[in-house]
């Protein structure tokens, strides 16, 4: 059987984040992409200028749809905008005894804005980071959800990670990509509390748009392919700082642009 995986988040109308970003990441993978839309965004390289949430009723019928039809071996969650999504999604996630359910916790913009209020932050922890085998924050998410200070070091990203870990998910990986120092370190965290560290050279680029829906997508791709998590988080580790050493061939946009997510296939120039 082919893999199948399934993303439930928003749409990115520039293509470099959300739903497209965790499909084509899935694709480079190897590994069949579905969808679930949460919420539609008017968006470029250069922002966001309007966001539509997806009424839920029709988020529960794109999940009876795929369900129903596809074994599903993992789940990506990306964007969920609003307490109500979050119950709803979560509900639908126990009733379908969804596997491999990787959960990256969308709620600070780059810019550090919030994006989730206070009640579907509350939603966030308790309904859907137990369901979670893996949740992948952010420093600006991970500070957000612990409610500490922004970690300046790898001891204060593991303090956030245990916090994080006692919500319930069986896995957590803080991502430093937003640090400073010239190695991206990302800290993962299991149930047995040993910390394996994977760092990589950080690359100098402003086209880094969708990082985080990619690694996260990449990490579902590996398990729906029958990867141990310690071996899909380092695949999509791999994989993510190849598709941003590549960024700098794609000529699109006049902001920030996206990764090279076909890095592997596409010549390049």
């Amino acid at each position: 059987m082919t893999p199948v995986a399934l993303t439930i988040a928003g749409s990115d109308s520039g293509g470099g984040a959300g739903i497209q970003a965790d499909l084509k990441a899935f694709a480079a993978n190897e590994v069949f992409g579905t969808s679930v839309i949460t919420a539609l965004t008017a968006q470029n390289t250069q922002g966001v200028s309007a966001i539509h949430d997806v009424p839920l009723v029709f988020i529960a019928a794109q999940m009876e749809a795929v369900f129903a039809d596809f074994d599903v071996a993992a789940v990506k969650i990306g964007m969920l905008s609003r307490a109500e999504t979050i119950r709803i999604v979560a509900a639908e996630l126990r009733r379908r005894n969804a596997r491999h359910i990787v959960l990256d916790p969308v709620m600070v913009a780059t810019s550090g804005d919030r994006l989730l209020s206070e009640d579907a932050v509350a939603a966030l922890r308790g309904d859907l980071m137990p369901l979670a085998e893996i949740v992948t924050p952010n420093l600006h998410e991970a500070a957000a959800l612990t409610g500490r200070p922004l970690a300046r070091n790898e001891a204060e990203m593991e303090a956030q990670a245990r916090d994080i870990f006692a919500f319930g998910p069986r896995w957590v990986l803080v991502k430093g990509g937003h640090g400073d120092s010239a190695e991206a370190v990302d800290l993962l965290l299991g149930g047995d509390g040993a910390v394996t560290r994977l760092g990589a050279r950080r690359i100098d680029t402003r086209n880094t748009h969708g990082t985080g829906c990619t690694l996260s997508s990449a990490i579902a791709a590996n398990l729906a392919k029958g990867m141990d998590l310690i071996a899909a988080v380092r695949a999509a580790k791999d994989y993510v700082t190849g598709a941003i050493a590549a960024a700098d061939a794609l000529k699109v946009g006049h902001g920030h642009g996206p990764l090279n997510h076909f890095y592997k296939f596409w010549r390049q120039p």
